[in-house]
């Protein structure tokens, strides 16, 4: 070997440089790869990423195989450096070479190429994935030797190396996935891919139109006014009700009723036949679970029902919808009627609204676990009626009494920290007279 010219064996020792590069950049991109465009990259034909998919579906044999020829190349590449040391400087020059080999192997087998591979892991690691799809098969009785004795190791340790699937997420964990893919897609997109994703922390209980604000028509009442009240309701679909509520006939839906009206022919009777039995969904059901009902049973409006069969409220297929891609009404002073900002920057709400539409209209954390109404979170907090001019702070937001009738609180004012950034909803206050 002594006859080997030192310029050959500096152009071998680069050259292992090089492949230890490789090795150490290579394993790095292929960890760093994201998994779900890998997978659409595959989907799309891309034939580094299809090798890649492969050489990933068995991360334990790659791994082998990474560090089986990383580190045989840095044993050749400690021989060589030792002998060119010595041929160079005698003993002295053994002791130089393992310090310049470690500085290196440390700046350019390891370093570079790994923060070179972290930063762009599919220029590194779909060509490589070219390399180690036939070297692991040439190579496979010796990964299968090394990778046994491993599991054999991690066995006899107490340990044991389970199969997971490291690529699945969790509810939370795809929720933070999403968050973070700003500038990637639209904000709207990414916000109704939010909503989707809460949707199961959501119930009916939560958006239903309580019992007392349904609006429907009473078969007692005198047709006359029914007749007026048919033709001023803006929805599409109407219960109809004996007396009260829950002694629910069926839903009425307004295209149905528009001919019978048209034609003078319109009766009680006629108004019973038409209408359809009344679909009843128990309280507490997650609006994912009931958005698929919804299409499973063909219906647009249901009746939430406590456990004693009582009607509590009113859902309609719209609402899991908005809490979807948010309101869509186009009636401005439909959209926001439970808000009015005062010339002060407070607002002026219903108490009836929900603590739910608070937070996402105004942007604050009142609390919503318990009460559902902004009337029940106060009653809530003081533990009795307050009369109208009261003020209660909940969760640092000052609340101002406004209204108080039929022992609930109908109006009150909520005022926001002055470093508080919204805009909120502009529209006419609607107050009863107490």
């Amino acid at each position: 070997m002594n006859e080997i010219p030192l310029y050959w064996l500096f152009i071998a020792f680069f050259a292992l440089i090089l492949l230890s590069a490789f090795f150490s950049g290579s394993e790095t991109g292929l960890m760093s790869l994201n998994r779900y465009r890998l997978r659409h990259l595959a989907d799309k034909n891309h034939g580094g990423a299809i090798r890649a998919v492969e050489l990933l579906e068995r991360p334990d044999k790659l791994i082998t195989l990474i560090l089986l020829g990383n580190n045989f190349i840095n044993v050749l590449m400690t021989q060589l450096a030792t002998y060119i040391g010595y041929r160079l400087y005698g003993e002295a020059g053994i002791a130089l070479a393992a310090g310049l080999l470690t500085l290196v192997l440390l700046l350019f087998a390891e370093v570079t190429p790994k923060t070179m591979a972290a930063t762009n892991p599919e220029k590194i690691a779909l060509p490589a994935a070219y390399i180690y799809r036939p070297l692991l098969k040439i190579l496979m009785p010796l990964v299968l030797v090394i990778d046994w004795l491993a599991k054999l190791v991690l066995k006899l340790s107490l340990l044991s190396a389970k199969d997971t699937d490291n690529d699945a997420l969790n509810s939370a964990e795809l929720r933070v996935a999403v968050s973070e893919t700003s500038g990637l897609i639209p904000d709207s997109h990414r916000d109704m891919l939010l909503s989707i994703i809460d949707l199961e922390k959501v119930s009916v209980d939560d958006i239903m139109v309580p019992r007392n604000e349904i609006i429907g028509i009473d078969l007692e009442d005198d047709w006359h006014e029914t007749l007026k009240l048919i033709t001023n309701l803006s929805y599409t679909r109407i219960p109809i009700f004996s007396g009260n509520i829950d002694n629910l006939i069926g839903v009425a839906v307004m295209r149905r009723i528009l001919p019978l009206l048209l034609q003078d022919n319109f009766t009680p009777e006629s108004l019973v036949e038409l209408s359809r039995e009344g679909y009843f969904i128990p309280e507490g059901t997650p609006l994912t679970t009931q958005l698929i009902n919804f299409r499973k049973n063909k219906r647009r409006v249901g009746f939430v029902v406590d456990e004693y069969g009582d009607i509590q409220g009113l859902v309609a297929i719209e609402d899991i919808l908005e809490e979807i891609v948010g309101e869509f009404t186009t009636d401005p002073s439909a959209l926001h009627q439970d808000f009015y900002q005062d010339s002060d920057g407070s607002f002026l709400i219903d108490g009836s609204t929900h603590i739910r539409e608070i937070n996402r209209n105004l942007d604050i954390q009142l609390p919503s676990k318990g009460p559902r109404t902004l009337n029940g979170l106060i009653l809530e907090h003081m533990e009795f009626i307050p009369e109208a001019g009261t003020s209660v702070k909940i969760s640092g937001y000052p609340i101002e009494i406004m209204q108080v009738k039929n022992n609930m609180v109908k109006t009150a004012r909520l005022s926001l920290p002055e470093d508080h950034d919204i805009t909120g909803p502009q529209s006419e206050p609607t107050l009863t007279d107490g």
